[in-house]
Order: C-alpha cells, then structure tokens, then sequence
C-alpha cells in the first residue's frame, strides 16, 4: 500500500514542501530510501524501525521504498524521522490517512518512542500556508517556536504513539495557543547597564549615536580604558525588537539550531562576540549545506570584534559585502542562499602593537614603522564602512574613586527611542530603511541637505583627512542623527562638526 505525508527541508532560511512517499510491497524485508537523503536521514531507516517496535506498533517486514520528493532537492537532518514513521504506519494501515494531507510533520524520534525537538521550525511554520497546509504536528519542545506563527494549527506531541492517536481520533486533541506578542511585550533588557561606566563621557555619547542611527562604531584605546565593557552595554540602550522583526531573528536562530531550549521568540536584539581566531566561513556561513555565520545570527542585533587587528585581514574582508548591502550570498554547485545581514558593526582595538600609543601614562614602545603595520590589517574600504571611530582613553584617578555614576540605560534609551521615531516618520514612505545608516544617497540629498558654512566646513575636513567619497557619506548620515538626537529638521553647523571629531582614525594617519 502507498501512503504519502508532507513534511519540509529548510534551504538557506526559507522552507520547501518535501513530500515523504512510503510504498510497502511484496520482496526480502528490507528499507530503501530515494531523493538525495544525508547520512542522518539514511540512518532514520534503523532509528524508526527500532522506534515503532518499542512504541507497540507491527514493523512490516516486507519491502519499504520511500521516497522523499522533489527528487533533486538535497534533504538533510532527522527532521523526517517522524514523517517517515507515520507514512509506514499509515501504508500498513495502523493509522487512519484522512488528515495526512492537510498536515505537516517534523520532527526526530528516539529508540523509545519519544519525540526529539529540531531545527528550522520556526521558517517551515511561517510557510505552511503557502504550502497549501492547515496544520503542523511538532515534538513537544518545538511547541512554542511552531505556535508563534498565527492562523496554524500546531499539534505537539510527546511521543509517536500520541502523533498515531491523534490521527485515529483527531477531535480529542486541541492545537497550541501562544500569543508571540504578548511575550515580546513582556521581556525586559536585564544585561549590564551604562549606569557602572564612569567617566568616557565622549563614548558614551559615541554610543547613543550608534544606537540612534543603527551606525558601525569602533573603540581605539590603550589596554584598560573600558572598550570591551562599553560595547557590551550597546544593547541596553538599543529600541525592542518590533514583532516582525523579532520573528526575522528567530526564524535565522531556528534554522542554526539555538532555540531548542530558548522558549518561542528571541525577544533581544543579537549581540554575537565571535574569537578573533574565527574563520571567514564561521563569520559569514557555509557548509555543504549552507548555514547562517555570526553575521547573520547578528541579524538586527549588534556583532562585536574584539581586539580587531588580531582578526585574519582576509577574514575582516568578508565584512564589506554584508555591510553595504545588508545580506550575504552563499553558493554552492547545487544551489546558492540568501542569509540577511543587516547588523551593527562594533570593535575595538588597541592603537599600535604595544598598546600605549597616545597614551597619558605610559610611553608606547613601537616605532613608525610597526604602527604602520599594525593598521595596515585594516584596509581602506573596511574603515570606510564604520562611522563612529572614537578614541577612549584612560580613566583619570579621580574618575576610578569617584562615586557618582552616569545616566542608567532606561534614561539613554528613551532618548534614542525619540530620536528613531523621528526617523521612522521621515522614512515612511520607505522600504526596507529601518534607520539613518542605511540611507542611500537619493535618500541624503533629500534629507541631508547642507547650508553654506556646514558646505565649507565638510569640504575642509575631506580635504585635510584625506577622505573618501564614502567616508564623507558616513559623516552626513552621522550628523543626521546627532540632528535627530537634537530634535532638529535640518543639519547645522555644529552637527557636522561634531561627526567629524568621530573620524580618529583617519586624524591618526
């Protein structure tokens, strides 16, 4: 008898209906399985096999063929263990077929009969409507990513006996009920907060504007000057993810497996803090089936580079494409992927090999020479694309012993989300422009417009520091939020002015 069950495989972080075709016949016992299958799914055939004997159920020994369709479509993952189960279940008539074809089935089965959590959820549920299907049938811990999505009915289940319950008497079960939004609204930033810096009065405010503006921002300064520990408090002071966008963060954490054990959304923005030891592919994603790097797990969040000169140079080159564009693209002989990427970029370094270059204290130790080559890991077009790069230096005594503590990140906060407002009505009639850092130039000659002394004044500094046509489009869209910030409409003077004193690296060169 044949019988046939919807399941789904996940390409880049989108969903493709897969169809898992179960024939038993006459012939020498035995499993067969069709359509590109990987090592986990060649191996399901003993899983299941030992997963319906334990549960109760009459293995057939006869000849199994399953097919998983389209054909040429590589599928990977114990995602199908379940699907398969059920389709021999339903070939031997141990379960009734009306509902197989309205439903769809993941998930991977254990020797005993017990349902394991996977992958991709999340992406495979937000598309089940276009797929033509009503329903969802999940393990129990993949509850609440599947439900998150509204107008699906999501069915979990412990184990494979409950799944073949459910399709012999379906109206004893009822489907998942989550409200995403009511969990989105409920969470709150408890991380480190801005309050604990004391003094860097210059950073922080390098930090509000970064956070205003969604703008790349890095730290230069001598060992023990607090870079490491004011990039970490960035998030606290960056708005809440709209549910939309929260559901963009989690469908990319589903499909990179990390929301097993994290409930249904991810409800904070990314802050990924990948070792300078990490390779291009770490970064940017790959694998014979693509997954998503750390720039794309940092979607809308923050990424974070640590001690950025001890990255690999051709490593720091795989950021250029991302930055500008806000995706990257990952091709294979077989198929090519789109991962989003539309991340703030934050780093910091130290200002020469040794470390004490301009430093108050202690006297740098390397000659011209070495701090040359020191920069020269970072090429043009990277430090182009980063807009804030601030210097941080060290804390005088009498700020170390101080008391007194700088605004908590709640108070920060209200003020960056007034200033993203003002660029949320302004970039209404937008697509696809969240904030200042993302604008193009058609979108600068409207909104950037200068008077003649801010003209002069920008002119000078390109001039002076040597800059390129997208540095100088980096100082615009800086001084287009210190504008917002403000609650100014047109940039002034004193705008422009304060966008160029965040160019310290191009005044050190």
């Amino acid at each position: 008898m044949l019988a046939r069950v919807w399941s789904a495989s996940i390409v880049g972080v989108d969903a493709v209906k897969v169809g898992v075709e179960v024939d038993i016949s006459g012939g020498l016992p035995g499993i067969v399985i069709l359509g590109l299958p990987d090592a986990a799914i060649q191996e399901s055939k003993e899983r299941v096999k030992a997963t319906l004997k334990n549960a109760g159920f009459a293995f057939p020994m006869r000849k199994i063929v399953i097919n998983l369709t389209p054909a040429d479509l590589r599928k990977e993952g114990p995602c199908f263990d379940l699907p398969i189960s059920v389709g021999i279940l339903a070939a031997s008539e141990q379960v009734k077929a009306d509902l197989l074809g309205d439903y769809l089935f993941l998930g991977e089965v254990s020797l005993d009969g017990s349902l394991r959590a996977v992958a991709g959820v999340l992406p495979i549920a937000a598309a089940a409507e276009k797929m033509g299907i009503t329903g969802l049938v999940v393990p129990a811990d993949n509850a609440q990513e599947a439900a998150v999505v509204k107008g699906l009915d999501v069915y979990a289940f412990e184990n494979i006996s409950q799944v073949a319950e459910f399709l012999n008497q379906p109206g004893r079960y009822k489907p998942i009920q989550l409200d995403g939004t009511a969990s989105l609204m409920a969470s709150s930033w408890n991380g480190v907060d801005l309050m604990d810096v004391k003094g860097q009065a210059h950073a922080r405010r390098a930090l509000e504007i970064a956070a205003a503006g969604g703008h790349n921002l890095i730290f230069v300064g001598p060992p023990g000057s607090g870079k490491t520990m004011l990039a970490r408090r960035l998030p606290g002071i960056l708005p809440p993810l709209a549910f939309a966008e929260a559901l963009e963060v989690t469908r990319i954490h589903s499909v990179a497996g990390l929301l097993k054990n994290r409930g249904s959304l991810v409800c904070d923005r990314p802050f990924r803090s990948p070792h300078h030891s990490a390779s291009g592919p770490s970064l940017v994603g790959g694998g014979s089936f693509p997954r998503p790097g750390e720039i794309s797990l940092s979607h809308l969040g923050i990424l974070f580079l640590d001690e950025l000169t001890e990255f690999k140079r051709d490593v720091l080159e795989f950021l250029r494409q991302p930055l500008e564009d806000g995706f990257v693209t990952i091709s294979r002989t077989r198929q090519s992927v789109m991962f989003p990427a539309q991340f703030t970029l934050v780093a910091s370094t130290n200002p020469c090999p040794c470390g004490f270059y301009g430093d108050t204290v202690q006297s740098c130790t390397c000659s011209p020479r070495q701090r040359e080559q020191y920069w020269a890991k970072l090429s043009g077009p990277l430090m182009d694309r980063i807009d804030l790069q601030v210097a941080v230096n060290r804390l005088k005594p009498e700020e170390i012993t101080q008391a007194s503590t700088g605004e908590p990140s709640a108070v920060v906060r209200e003020r960056v989300l007034q200033a993203r407002e003002r660029a949320r009505v302004r970039f209404q009639e937008e697509v696809n422009l969240r904030c200042n850092a993302q604008m193009q130039s058609r979108h600068m000659q409207r909104w950037c417009k200068l008077d003649d002394m801010s003209r002069v004044l920008l002119e000078n500094a390109i001039k002076k520091l040597g800059l390129s046509a997208r540095a100088s489009d980096r100082i615009l869209k800086v001084a287009r939020t210190i504008a917002d910030l403000a609650g100014d409409e047109n940039l002034q003077v004193s705008h422009i002015a304060e966008a160029i004193q965040y160019r310290t690296i191009d005044r050190m060169q």
